[in-house]
């Protein structure tokens, strides 16, 4: 039997954790004749060396991370456990990135708290992690012009909660500008924790509503399934 060891970052907040078991129950729903485990690179147990190790046959293994960014976890801390497990002939999957799917996910949040492709006097705030890879946030920055496509939105824009500008007071700020008379926030975020309830006490305090996370919605899983299909073709992740 095929693992799928879903992988995400861990965090001390339990409502992190309890979104990314939520996702992998959505994969065994959809895939069934998957060995589905959950794994984190800290924070939270079990530890992905720890399910490594614990596996019948690694080179049966598929690492998927729980990421929307190929930043430092996915490309150096995934691969850096990896082998440390041991586990040669395991395969790492590819993160979920700005996929169209995960797009129309956040659609449907906006929808969910009011927001219509016809209103021109709205600004979509899109709300994400930072990275010190500018070409990372670059690919980031990419799912506001996506959300704003074919929308006659005032303007949809790019900032983050961490890192790079921009900050999201300055991101407002430049909506606001382009004459948007209502902010609405769209977090890049795959689940609850402490930095989406850090973006939530600015939308608060700026009176502005703030759409919820991805979650576990169904295209969440499936997209970590494409991911993993893609994985499965390639070559092992440490021979």
């Amino acid at each position: 039997m095929t693992a799928l060891v879903l992988t995400a970052h861990g965090s001390k907040d339990p409502r992190s954790a309890a979104n990314v078991r939520a996702v992998a129950s959505r994969i065994a729903l959809l895939r069934p004749d998957l060995d589905v485990r959950i794994a984190f690179l800290e924070q939270n147990s079990p530890n992905l060396v720890d399910v490594l190790g614990g596996l019948p046959d690694v080179r049966k293994a598929v690492v998927s991370p729980l990421l929307l960014a190929s930043a430092y976890h996915a490309r150096v801390d995934i691969p850096k456990q990896i082998v440390r497990a041991g586990a040669h002939g395991a395969r790492q999957a590819g993160v979920l990135g700005e996929d169209d799917r995960l797009v129309s996910v956040v659609r449907e949040r906006l929808a969910e708290v009011g927001v219509c492709a016809r209103d021109c006097e709205v600004g979509v705030l899109v709300v994400a992690i930072g990275s010190s890879d500018r070409a990372v946030n670059a690919r980031t920055a990419t799912v506001a012009a996506k959300l704003a496509a074919e929308t006659r939105w005032a303007g949809a824009a790019t900032a983050f909660v961490t890192g790079p500008q921009p900050s999201v007071a300055q991101a407002a700020d430049r909506l606001r500008s382009r004459g948007a008379r209502r902010l609405v926030v769209a977090p890049w975020f795959l689940g609850p924790g402490r930095l989406p309830d850090r973006v939530q006490a600015f939308a608060h305090h700026e009176g502005v509503a703030m759409a919820a996370p991805l979650g576990a919605h169904r295209l969440v899983a499936e997209t970590v399934l494409d991911r993993f299909e893609e994985a499965l073709a390639g070559p092992a992740a440490a021979a």
